[in-house]
């Protein structure tokens, strides 16, 4: 199917890099639905895209809600019939909190947005790709440089980017049957509002503070777009994009 009849979903898509992503995807012939919490963002999103002459579709949830993810995907079916990329985007920052002061709600909290809505919107994304006439499609899951190497004092957030490699191979392996290919991109510190406080200087390895350098959001749409772009029997497993003189390499 040419780019022009593919559908795409992305989370977390009204601000920063789902934003981004969605409207790369839009800009590559990709109908984008785009999901997220707030309709207003979402809109702002959707204004986006269709000002380019794309296709989008806003759909409000809670990718923590069990029922919210179904609503969401029933959705995707009804208007479009199909799925063919998830960008599973939508996650939380949990910055620096010392082990011993964690409080469990505070844990349980970024496990239910960064573990479980990963593990929610693929499934629902993979239900979708199984049954679906030409069968498959492909899963994109947002991991992080703290899936291989964490930050100090973030254990909830690096336990559950770890837990995202996790579930990316597993769909890798498990999907193989039904031309479901699963993929996860790792990011550092792409310039958004969420890592301006790289600008200042973020706390690193030793205990120093230091400023790290960002890239510009742009590069990272354009890699989730070289990922949803290729043809089912090719997949990137696992892709690293960071600014090149970020302090990942060596960390620690």
């Amino acid at each position: 199917m040419p780019a022009s009849n593919k559908f795409a979903a992305v989370t977390g898509a009204g601000s920063g890099i789902g934003r981004a992503a969605a409207v790369a995807l839009a800009n590559a012939g990709f109908a984008v639905t785009l999901i997220g919490r707030r309709s207003g963002p979402l809109s702002e999103t959707k204004e986006a895209i269709t000002t380019a002459g794309g296709e989008a579709l806003v759909v409000q949830a809670d990718v923590a809600d069990a029922a919210s993810v179904e609503h969401a995907f029933s959705q995707i079916s009804q208007a479009f019939g199909r799925l063919d990329v998830l960008f599973n985007n939508a996650g939380r920052n949990a910055g620096a909190v010392p082990l011993e002061d964690y409080e469990v709600d505070f844990w349980n909290d970024v496990v239910a947005t960064n573990l479980t809505g990963v593990f929610l919107c693929a499934q629902a994304a993979y239900r979708l790709m199984k049954a679906q006439s030409p069968q498959g499609g492909r899963i994109i899951n947002n991991g992080s440089i703290s899936a291989h190497s964490p930050r100090p004092h973030t254990i909830a957030y690096s336990a559950t980017k770890h837990a995202v490699t996790g579930i990316t191979k597993s769909i890798a392996l498990d999907g193989r049957a039904f031309n479901i290919a699963c993929s996860q991109i790792d990011i550092g510190n792409a310039a958004t509002s969420l890592t301006e406080r790289m600008n200042s200087g973020v706390m690193q390895a030793n205990g120093s503070m230091a400023p790290e350098a960002r890239m510009d959001v742009t590069h990272v749409a354009n890699a989730v777009v070289h990922m949803a772009s290729l043809p089912l029997d090719v997949n990137v497993l696992n892709m690293t994009i960071m600014a090149t003189t970020m302090p990942f390499v060596g960390r620690g």
